[in-house]
Order: structure tokens, then C-alpha cells, then sequence
């Protein structure tokens, strides 16, 4: 969409939303579908092609409204997590819709809230284990027992996801390369463990915020179904995105060990700040650590329809699908297939010029785009000037 265009949609939003307000007396003051409407109203797998604005504002009317803010906010949600699951090639067990799974996906605010509540839900996990198993023990002394494991490469909201759930974080040595390897991390585990430390949740990246290096979830997963206790989660925020080309998921093998995963369309999928996606293998396990049930929220549709409040911390929530869902339909899996390779191929050109440049050296595999900084060592010379 160019600026002419942009101008055009934004005037007829304008209009949208004054007739909206205008005739809001016309309107329903509750939905007139039941939960489950939506699916059946939309197809199984995100376009393959960009389709028209007027078709995409049409179902909106169509198939959005008639839901209001529920059931429609909640089921699109669903619906767009799992097509944006699939084109990525995560395994089904962290779909909603697959049949007989327990997974499914969620939009949280930022990847610092994706880590912190699957390390909530693996600290609950791992407490309600210890306390079947020493049942005269006071649960602030297991708690001080737990243990947490990232590379010194990962987010510094692992850290701080440590810090809110009261419980030990290891940070480790990355190889050559800046990937935690499974070795390593086994090492530090079972030592741990003599010292009778307990290890429950391991944070791996795909893409570190430093040099977007890639931790070994091959040697990693195994390691983790080790101990009985330990999560294991993928924080890939921004090379996740990448994921959607055919030519990158070689970067996801070993993602079939992983409890959770999660990766950030606002980052590198032209998709608006505030939309980070999230999906679990074991919803059960998720919302077990997070579920508050006053009989003020309660409703009749338990069984039936997810419940998002029990996914994340805050009780109210935007309809932050509609722009991711959107996106997908604007550009279509391949426009964004393309979106992502054009940066790719940016970067390997400024890889390119690099190297015939002494001055500089580059310090990493350069296997995505990547700014500027997290690719280049600059040699010590005072009188360089970028």
C-alpha cells in the first residue's frame, strides 16, 4: 500500500467508523452468533496470495461484526494462530484446531511476557511435582531449590522473568558461534542437580538479540527430557519470522522437543508494535499456573471456546489479531515470503561489501538481515568514521 492508497483507506475508515457510532442504536448489544461461529467462516490455512482491501473490509462487516468483541475477538485469535503456526512449521501439537491436540496459540504483548509466563506456568508445574513428592515441605524452601538455565547470549528478559518468579537463573557460555550446545548445558544441569538444586526451565533463542546466533535445540532437547521437571522454550522473536520461507525451517529442527515457542510478527512482518505470538504444546499446563475464577467471570462457554484470560497476566484484552490478521491477508504467504527474502539477500549484500573491507570483520554466520551492529567487529582505528 502505497501513500496515495493509504490515504484513501484511511478516509474510508474514518467513514467507517462515524457510521458505526452513528447507527450504533441499529446495532446488537450482544453478539448474535454462538462461540464456535467464526471457524466454519473461515478457511484452514492463511492465503498463498495478497487479496483486495474491499474483500478483507467486507468480511469484516460480514463475518467479524455479527461476533463484537466476543466471541470473534477470542476465535480470531485462534484461527490466525494456527495459520501463522503452519506457515511457520511448527509441529501440530502446538495447534488449536488440531484434532485431539492439547496445544494452541496466544498474542501476548512482547516476547518479555512470552518468556515470563511459561517460565510462571514450568515454575507451577515443577512445584506441583515437588510437593506430590515431599509433602511436609514447606513450598518457599522447593522454590529456592529451582533452578533456571539461558545462554549468556538470550534476552535480558529471561533475567528479568527470573527475577519475578523468585527463582535461580544460570547463564551460560555460548561456543564459537554463540549457540548454547547441549553439552554444556547437561554439565551445568547435572552439577546443579548434585549440589541438590532443581533444574525446571530452559530458555533457547533462535536469532539472539547480540549476533542472531541459533542455540542447538537438537543437543538441547534431549538434555531436557533428562530431568522430569523441565520446560523447555524457544524464544526465536525475530528470525521466527523467517520461518514462513521453505529454504529457513532447517532452523527450527530440534523445535519438536520445545513445551513453548514464540516469535514477534511486529518485528520483521510488518505487522504494528504490540503483537507477539506465543504457542504452547499443553494449553492445560499454561493455564493450570494462571487461572483466577471469580464467579463475576465466569460463563456458560467453558468446555466449548478458549479463554484467554487464563494465557497471559492481563485480565482485559486488545483485538490484537485483526492487524496480524490483516497483514496476512494483504500480502498473502508468499508477499511476505518475499518481504523477508528481500532483507535476507540486503544483508548477504552488505555481507558482501564487507569482507573486500579490511577494516571490518565479520563475526558471525550471516544467515538473515540483521543491523548493522549485531554483524560487525570494528577493528580499533580512531579515525574510522561510519
Amino acid at each position: 500500500m502505497d501513500s496515495h492508497e493509504f490515504r484513501i483507506r484511511g478516509k474510508e475508515m474514518i467513514e467507517y467508523i462515524c457510521k458505526y457510532l452513528d447507527n450504533l442504536e441499529s446495532r446488537r448489544v450482544t453478539p448474535s452468533v454462538e462461540p464456535g461461529y467464526l471457524k466454519n467462516l473461515l478457511p484452514d490455512e492463511a492465503p498463498d496470495d495478497g487479496e483486495d482491501w474491499e474483500r478483507i473490509m467486507a468480511d469484516v462487516e460480514q463475518k467479524i461484526m455479527p461476533g463484537a468483541a466476543g466471541p470473534a475477538c477470542t476465535e480470531l485469535e485462534t484461527i490466525v494462530l494456527d495459520w501463522f503456526g503452519k506457515a511457520i512449521g511448527l509441529p501440530d501439537e502446538f495447534l488449536a484446531f488440531k484434532e485431539g491436540g492439547k496445544g494452541g496459540g496466544v498474542i501476548q504483548t512482547s516476547a518479555s511476557e512470552c518468556v515470563l509466563v511459561c517460565m510462571l506456568a514450568a515454575r507451577a508445574q515443577a512445584l506441583k511435582r515437588l510437593k506430590h513428592q515431599h509433602p511436609f515441605v514447606e513450598e518457599g524452601l522447593l522454590l529456592s531449590k529451582l533452578m533456571a538455565y539461558c545462554s549468556k547470549e538470550s534476552h535480558s528478559c529471561v533475567e528479568k522473568a527470573a527475577m519475578i518468579c523468585f527463582v535461580k537463573l544460570r547463564i551460560l557460555e555460548p561456543d564459537e558461534k554463540s549457540s548454547l550446545r547441549g553439552q554444556h548445558l547437561l554439565a551445568a544441569m547435572e552439577e546443579d542437580e548434585a549440589m541438590g538444586l532443581i533444574p525446571f526451565f530452559v530458555s533457547t533463542t533462535l536469532g539472539t538479540t547480540a549476533c542472531c546466533s541459533c542455540d542447538n535445540l537438537q543437543e538441547i532437547g534431549p538434555v531436557c527430557q533428562k530431568f522430569p521437571c523441565v520446560w523447555l522454550h524457544v524464544d526465536a522473536a525475530y528470525a521466527g519470522n523467517a520461518f514462513i520461507c521453505p529454504e529457513l525451517k532447517y532452523l527450527l529442527a530440534g523445535v519438536e522437543y520445545a513445551d513453548s515457542f514464540n516469535t514477534n510478527p511486529n518485528k520483521w512482518l510488518l505487522v504494528n508494535f504490540d503483537c507477539s505470538t506465543m504457542w504452547v504444546r499443553d494449553r492445560i499446563r499454561l493455564t493450570s499456573a494462571l487461572v483466577v475464577d471469580p464467579l463475576y467471570l465466569q460463563h456458560g462457554y467453558t468446555d466449548s471456546a478458549i479463554d484467554y484470560r487464563h494465557w497471559g497476566v492481563p485480565l482485559s484484552r486488545r483485538f490484537r489479531s485483526l492487524k496480524l490478521w490483516f497483514v496476512i491477508r494483504s500480502y498473502g504467504i508468499k508477499g511476505l515470503q518475499n518481504y523477508i527474502r528481500h532483507h535476507i539477500s540486503l544483508a548477504k549484500r552488505f555481507e558482501s561489501h564487507v569482507r573486500k573491507d579490511r577494516r571490518f570483520e565479520v563475526c558471525n554466520d550471516v544467515f538473515v538481515s540483521i543491523m548493522l551492529e549485531n554483524i560487525l567487529k570494528q577493528n580499533i582505528n580512531e579515525s574510522l568514521k561510519l
